[in-house]
């Protein structure tokens, strides 16, 4: 049995050597991330195996599941000791080897395997790393097992069990490919930039996009761990702006951007103009509910205010409901609501049947885009960005805020906020708790303030349907507001 982790260990030590390293903040809302050897070592992901096993077990889940992991240098030794873990609590592990997080959840359902657990950082940048966890097909865990697998983590509670195997499936690269390529077939002569900023969806997307008929121009799709370009991350102002140059470099009609594990997707169109991710699934939803009436969408507190007052929306009676960002919530509020589709403002995307199976896809949301231009000849990328009403976004803007302090500085400024009866010089028309604060302006400009899931930062977004003025005021005044927090940090990017 593996000693009790601690949170205090300094590498290069005899104990470091012996006992698991593991920091209680690692376990967050709806997955695991950690910096690698700072804040966790292999004997903590051994003990994350044990726990997550035990808990599999305690839940009555048949002790089965599926891992895979993500391309960086430590991933691959991250899995061995996960893997060890899991063996050691009973549990058959199905090893698919490196792959997208996408494909880790399509192999829950091609091998009828419960679980899953994918060796994945996402978009966190190097020396990060975390495991994305699940029990039931196709959900990933939210607080409340998040919860309990810390407790049994952290108080040692996890226990050996009998009947531990491994197998390592081979060909589930292909299988997947073949899946999302299947019955799609792109008629519409079209070019396409598969942005991978060197991560693990350069060895899928440019191969999987190719297979639909359209000719793919790949992007930093060479695997290289050290992410030489930028990270791959397609919110991050630097990988679209690379994304940018490279459609007016090759007379582009688009370019999509994937994450460091494929489960996303940025969208630049062929002026070169981004299109944030909560503005794709606008024009997503049009064409969908255009297909199937009175859909159902679901989307996060992040995302723009669009979704409830676009015309053709209106018209074509969808219904939408905004709810907490993470992609767990999101995921399982579609799957509960047995919504058509679920978009968040990160570029997570979940389609339910008829077009897709629940999860976060990149490749299944690009390849929707796909259909979408081929279900208008007539029209760009950039006509169709132009039919929306016009507002004025900012990016996701993420000041530094430690994961110890974070959730308590939103609390202070929920508090503040929600006292408000103006902003901007205007009447609170509303303000909504559910994630963090969104208050919005008699005029329809809002901004969001809540704790990052998955870094230790909050998360700034704002959004006006009337003018650039208008947002930049409504930042100024919730940066003040920020301002009054010691804990707060520098931002990442502002506007």
């Amino acid at each position: 049995m593996l000693p009790a982790p601690r949170a205090d260990l300094v590498s290069n030590t005899l104990e470091y050597e012996t006992t698991p390293l593991v920091k209680a903040t690692g376990f967050r809302e709806y997955d695991a991330r950690w910096v690698f050897e700072k804040e966790i070592n292999l004997l903590g992901i051994q003990a994350l195996g044990l726990g997550l096993g035990t808990l599999i077990r305690e839940m009555g889940k048949d002790p089965r599941i599926v891992v895979g992991h993500d391309f960086r240098g430590y991933s691959a030794s991250i899995k061995q000791a996960l893997t060890v873990g899991l063996m050691s609590a009973g549990i058959e592990v199905n090893d698919i080897g490196l792959a997208l997080s996408p494909i880790a959840y399509f192999a829950q359902f091609d091998l009828d395997i419960p679980c899953v657990a994918m060796v994945t950082a996402s978009h966190n940048e190097n020396g990060w790393t975390g495991v994305k966890m699940g029990v039931e097909k196709p959900l990933t865990f939210g607080p409340d097992e998040m919860g309990r697998l810390k407790e049994i983590v952290l108080n040692g509670e996890g226990k050996s069990h009998d009947g531990g195997a491994y197998k390592y499936v081979e060909g589930m690269r292909e299988r997947y490919i073949d899946d999302i390529a299947s019955g799609v077939s792109i008629k519409r002569k079209l070019k396409v930039i598969a942005a991978c900023g060197n991560g693990t969806a350069g060895a899928f997307a440019p191969e999987a996009l190719s297979r639909l008929g359209v000719e793919v121009i790949p992007m930093d799709a060479n695997l290289d761990h050290t992410f030489p370009r930028y990270n791959p991350n397609p919110e991050d102002m630097e990988m679209l702006h690379a994304m940018q140059a490279a459609v007016k470099e090759h007379g582009a009609d688009v370019s999509l951007g994937f994450d460091g594990d494929g489960d996303r997707c940025g969208v630049v169109d062929d002026e070169g103009e981004e299109i944030f991710a909560d503005k794709i699934g606008v024009l997503i939803a049009r064409d969908l509910s255009a297909l199937h009436k009175n859909a159902q969408f679901v989307v996060d507190v992040k995302s723009t205010g669009l979704f409830m007052t676009d015309p053709v929306l209106v018209e074509n009676s969808a219904r939408t409901e905004y709810w907490k960002t993470g992609h767990s919530y999101i995921k399982r509020k579609s799957h509960e609501m047995n919504a058509l589709a679920g978009f968040e403002k990160s570029g997570h995307f979940f389609f339910n049947n008829p077009v897709g199976r629940g999860y976060d896809d990149g490749l299944v949301a690009a390849i929707a885009l796909l259909q979408m231009l081929d279900r208008n000849p007539d029209k760009k990328l950039s006509d169709l960005r132009k039919s929306l009403p016009k507002t004025w976004q900012s990016p996701t803007m993420s000041p530094h805020c430690a994961d110890e302090t974070k959730y308590g500085v939103v609390e202070k400024v929920v508090a503040t906020l929600s006292e408000r009866k103006e902003i901007i010089g205007q009447k609170v028309r509303d303000v909504v708790t559910v994630n963090g604060i969104r208050i919005t302006a008699e005029d329809g400009t809002w901004g969001l303030i809540r704790a990052s899931s998955n870094k230790p930062e909050l998360v700034v977004v704002i959004e006006s349907p009337t003018s650039e003025e208008n947002m930049k005021a409504m930042f100024t005044e919730l940066d003040a507001v920020l301002k009054t927090q010691p804990e707060v940090g520098e931002y990442n990017q502002k506007i």
